[in-house]
């Protein structure tokens, strides 16, 4: 790779060795994918995990030095006060958590705690380029927004974010942004669940760039946020196409660069049957628990389920899970203390993947999200998937049919 005097100055040391080492590596990554040269970025985001290895290395480069020059945002692990002041999280789990916040703080991350950075706490405009880890993330950026990002990982991103650059490959060149496989959507779309199916479509959709057509001419950012974190549960998708709506796709012509696509995939409503009927338990029986948030619920989400319920109690507790600036928006409106009367709790800065939800071991929740669905089940939490309106339904009754 050809590097510019201050890349060069990073990797020989110049600005300590955190900052060496983040060079070095992203060096290696540029030179595996045949990289000529690296780019500046603009923003990052950084899906740490609260897990052991995210730990070491976010520790090690505190140890080193580091320091970003790009403060990026970053991914939720758990909230150490909501949980704390209730007395739900063991002292081991706590202190790693405390440290994970520590670790990045020193660095000078943005301690958001927010998977959903895309909606409202890093939102890139059209051709930035940026380093974007996170299911969810990378796709939105590049369908929703037109930004430029590869899908880094929780470290690749971190890097980026301390060198200021990442090396140009991939998504960052126009024709690799062009879509491979057509995707005709005959199936229903009424509601924004409905993105969390079409997502789960991946095994039928196949590998490459997917271009939709079908799909309705309003489409909100829930459901944008919904079919690209499930097009990553179920297949591995950096961007995706949405002819006349997606900023890159005005045309079908424009969104294929002007050739055929590899391949015409036809999305029905028997499919979304069958894929729910792999990903869900069955229904038909009494639930524990309801789950949202994963990603991250919006505040029009929170107005939804508060309205929704309009003073009913639930049968069993509700978590909602959101970014911090979500849940305060919806304490300044009342939403937070009125549905806690009612047993559903808006938890900030929180995944369904953290050691804090063992509790609910051996237990059968309610979800309308897959991913929220398939995460926790290593940890032995299994999930009812249903679309939004009934799983508040099922809060209420405490059974899904």
């Amino acid at each position: 790779m050809i590097l510019n005097q201050d890349q060069q100055d990073l990797l020989n040391g110049k600005y300590g060795e955190g900052a060496k080492l983040a060079m070095k590596v992203q060096v290696a990554i540029g030179e595996s994918f045949g990289a000529k040269r690296m780019v500046p970025i603009t923003r990052a985001h950084v899906a740490l995990s609260n897990q052991d290895a995210d730990l070491w290395l976010a520790e090690k480069l505190v140890g080193l030095g580091a320091k970003c020059r790009i403060s990026p945002t970053v991914n939720p692990g758990f909230s150490l006060n909501w949980f704390k002041e209730r007395d739900m999280v063991d002292e081991e789990d706590y202190k790693m958590m405390e440290r994970t916040h520590n670790a990045y703080k020193k660095l000078g991350a943005s301690l958001t705690y927010n998977c959903t950075p895309y909606i409202d706490t890093n939102v890139p405009n059209f051709g930035e380029i940026v380093a974007y880890s996170e299911s969810s993330n990378t796709p939105y950026a590049n369908s929703v927004w037109g930004a430029r990002t590869n899908r880094e990982g929780a470290n690749s991103a971190l890097f980026a974010a301390i060198t200021g650059y990442v090396p140009e490959y991939g998504l960052l060149f126009d024709e690799n942004r062009k879509g491979t496989i057509l995707v005709d959507v005959q199936a229903d779309m009424e509601n924004d669940y409905k993105y969390h199916i079409l997502g789960m479509c991946g095994k039928k959709i196949g590998h490459g760039v997917p271009v939709f057509v079908g799909l309705p001419k309003h489409i909100s950012s829930e459901a944008l946020r919904n079919l690209g974190a499930q097009l990553n549960t179920s297949g591995a998708y950096d961007m995706y196409h949405i002819v006349g709506f997606t900023p890159e796709a005005p045309t079908l012509e424009e969104a294929f660069g002007g050739k055929e696509p590899e391949r015409k995939v036809v999305i029905t409503n028997e499919d979304f049957a069958e894929v729910l009927n792999e990903i869900s338990e069955e229904g038909s029986r009494n639930i524990d628990f309801v789950m949202f948030g994963c990603p991250h619920f919006t505040l029009s989400e929170c107005i939804h389920i508060n309205s929704r319920l309009d003073g009913r109690k639930v049968k069993v507790p509700m978590y909602i899970l959101t970014s911090t600036s979500v849940r305060e928006t919806a304490k300044e409106m009342g939403i937070v203390d009125d549905l806690e009367k009612l047993g559903a709790f808006i938890i900030p800065s929180t995944c369904p993947d953290q050691p804090v939800w063992k509790f609910l071991k051996d237990k059968i929740g309610l979800t309308e999200s897959p991913k929220c669905a398939y995460y926790p089940r290593r940890r032995g939490i299994k999930f009812v998937i249903r679309d939004l309106d009934t799983c508040i339904e099922g809060a209420v009754r405490g059974e899904v049919e």
